[in-house]
């Protein structure tokens, strides 16, 4: 049984990483340039505290709490599967998802500078409406990894949730520039973009309610495994390419270690 507060904290560290969408919205209204090297270096700390807490600290504690219920051999073998799952459960949604409509496809606040006679509105919008579905789909399963790392890990839980929502600032951007590039309306473009965000709290909700009635050690040592492949594949699939575009190699692969460093003392001064 999950203690209310401990869900009411889960849900709203999980909500602030969704809704960050809307900074990155904000920012393509405000900003005259994107800060690529600053957005380079926060995604790859990004990247590094998501690998750095999937593969050291969340995939042990599965591991741990799977062996103790299933002995040694079948629990680490279930922890690898779950592990495997997760990765192949996020790819398959990203496969799904049309690519030139991907979310990660890389844009920048001064796009919004292009000509107004070149713009051929209808498709914009269609493209701004698909991306923002794309991202949508793409963040439902993050609210899930968020809110159980919460629920099971405070600490775990909001360093995932600030990595999240860094990488949902591009995300917001990629959405609004082409809706307002359609529409020339700020507030329908952010609408969109901060709607977006709203699936990573429901993708928290509806999967606490299908899994609230089967939760117990076994559950919450796959999803914790299952949870630690999809930060993984985020990670590598989604943060460092987007990272290493925004800005040069190099600056993306320090943020990377900075994150993990960060992610290790952190974890180092709960023990």
């Amino acid at each position: 049984m999950i203690n209310i507060n401990s869900f009411i904290f889960a849900f709203v560290i999980t909500l602030f990483a969704g809704l960050s969408t809307g900074i990155g919205s904000t920012l393509a209204f405000f900003a005259k340039r994107t800060n690529t090297k600053f957005l380079s270096v926060a995604l790859g700390f990004s990247a590094g505290v998501m690998l750095y807490v999937s593969t050291i600290e969340i995939f042990s504690k599965a591991n741990d709490t799977l062996t103790n219920v299933l002995g040694e051999v079948k629990g680490s073998w279930v922890t690898v599967a779950a592990f495997f799952m997760g990765i192949l459960f996020i790819a398959l949604i990203d496969r799904f998802v049309p690519s030139h409509e991907n979310p990660h496809e890389f844009r920048k606040v001064e796009d919004i500078g292009v000509a107004k006679e070149s713009i051929d509105r209808e498709k914009l919008m269609r493209m701004g409406t698909f991306t923002a579905l794309a991202i949508a789909i793409h963040n439902f399963p993050e609210g899930l990894a968020t809110f159980t790392s919460a629920i099971k890990d405070p600490s775990l839980g909001i360093a995932i949730a600030v990595a999240i929502a860094i990488h949902n600032i591009p995300e917001g951007i990629a959405v609004s520039i082409p809706v307002y590039y359609a529409t020339d309306d700020k507030k329908r473009a952010f609408r969109l973009s901060f709607l977006s965000g709203l699936s990573e709290p429901a993708g928290a909700l509806i999967g606490y309610l299908i899994l609230y009635s089967f939760f117990n050690d076994v559950v919450f040592g796959i999803l914790f495994a299952a949870v630690a492949g999809i930060m993984v594949f985020i990670s590598l699939d989604e943060l460092l390419p987007t990272a290493r575009e925004y800005g040069e190699p190099h600056l993306s692969i320090y943020g990377l270690i900075a994150g993990m460093m960060v992610m290790a003392v952190s974890l180092l001064l709960f023990i």
